[in-house]
Parts: structure tokens; sequence; C-alpha cells
């Protein structure tokens, strides 16, 4: 089983990026923290700072872009893309 980062339980807060792309990409507030919460694997991404989160919705591949925010305890999620 995986070792999070402390930060994994911090509280969730959306960026206008994923919120703009919800109907795009045919998923809800409530799917993306599903997502989370079924997450696999967490990588660094190639921005400094920020994790690339791999995970399944609907039996398909997504990866949710993260960023923690230590001063204000919030892990911000940047963007939520399903892997073609």
């Amino acid at each position: 089983m995986a070792v999070w980062p402390e930060w994994w339980s911090w509280e969730l807060e959306l960026s206008p990026h994923p919120l703009k792309r919800m109907v795009d990409r045919q998923f809800s507030d409530v799917d993306l923290r599903l997502m989370l919460e079924k997450a696999d694997t967490l990588r660094p991404n190639y921005e400094e700072g920020r994790w690339v989160v791999e995970t399944k919705s609907n039996r398909r591949p997504w990866e949710v872009i993260v960023e923690p925010l230590p001063t204000e305890g919030i892990l911000l999620v940047v963007t939520a893309d399903p892997v073609d």
C-alpha cells in the first residue's frame, strides 16, 4: 500500500480551470472527489510543486494535477484530464 504525503488529507479546493472544464470533460465535483479517493499513484509533475494523480473514473484512466499550498493548508486541484 502506498504512503501518501501529509497534504493528501488537506481540504480540497478547485482552481477555475477544472470548474470551466467539467462540462466538456463530463465530470462533476463529486466525480473528482471520488477519483481522488480511488487514486492509484502519485508522481511529481514536470512543473515543480505540482503532482500528477493517476486514477480512474467510469473505468477510464484519468490524471488529476494537484498542488499542495502549505501556507493555506489546502490541496488545489489544477486540472483533471482523461487519458486517451
